[in-house]
């Protein structure tokens, strides 16, 4: 058996030389060393003068698959623009949650986290939407939100994307031009040294955030 391996291994050992040989003295050779796949061409695309940004819906598969996280806000606030959302940055979450409408109920802030999260701090007086469990909160939800001017969605900030997606399924409910997305999140509210609400909406029991 050994014999019998040995002598295989000797034979393709043999036919590879042979076909090098062939090869290297055959005009229609292929050479060895060319580069078939271009990749030499593809290192220096990001630098070229006016080379696609990777970032952009035209660029290869490594743009593509860039996260949210990771692109520009303007490109955010492009992609709200287009659903028909608006984007609230900090100052503008801040300057409606002291807006007196807000006790009213004709200004929402909601809440898009589960449980949990949003039982360890959220913003005071904010509904809770976790979409994943839609049908649990939309029959107490659907009531307010019908009446409400504004609503403000959101949820860790960053790269979360949970504010995002509930406030396009509140879309279904209520007009788009009401939706706003708070990009910063609670942690962008928390770290401003703004108060959180602990346990259940309107507990009572407020923290300062950091």
């Amino acid at each position: 058996m050994k014999k019998v391996v040995f002598e295989g291994v000797l034979i393709a050992f043999i036919g590879a030389l042979l076909a090098l040989a062939g090869n290297a003295v055959s005009p229609r050779g292929i050479s060895l060393t060319h580069d078939f796949f271009h990749v030499s061409d593809r290192a220096p695309v990001a630098s070229a003068p006016g080379a696609t940004n990777l970032s952009s819906s035209t660029s290869t598969n490594t743009g593509a698959i860039q996260s949210t996280a990771n692109r520009p806000s303007h490109d955010l606030a492009t992609t709200l623009k287009q659903e028909g959302l608006g984007l609230a940055n900090g100052e503008r979450a801040i300057e409606l949650f002291n807006d007196p409408r807000r006790l009213q109920n004709l200004v929402l802030f909601i809440d898009a986290r589960h449980d949990e999260e949003y039982k360890a701090g959220h913003i005071p007086g904010a509904y809770q939407f976790d979409y994943y469990y839609a049908d649990k909160f939309l029959g107490a939800l659907i009531p307010v939100v019908q009446q409400a001017q504004l609503i403000v969605v959101y949820c860790n900030g960053g790269d979360c994307t949970d504010s995002h997606y509930a406030a396009l399924e509140l879309a279904n409910i209520v007009p788009r031009d009401r939706l706003m997305v708070y990009v910063g999140g609670i942690t962008e509210w928390k770290g401003k040294g703004l108060e959180v609400e602990v346990g259940e909406r309107n507990s009572g029991t407020l923290r300062k955030g950091q």
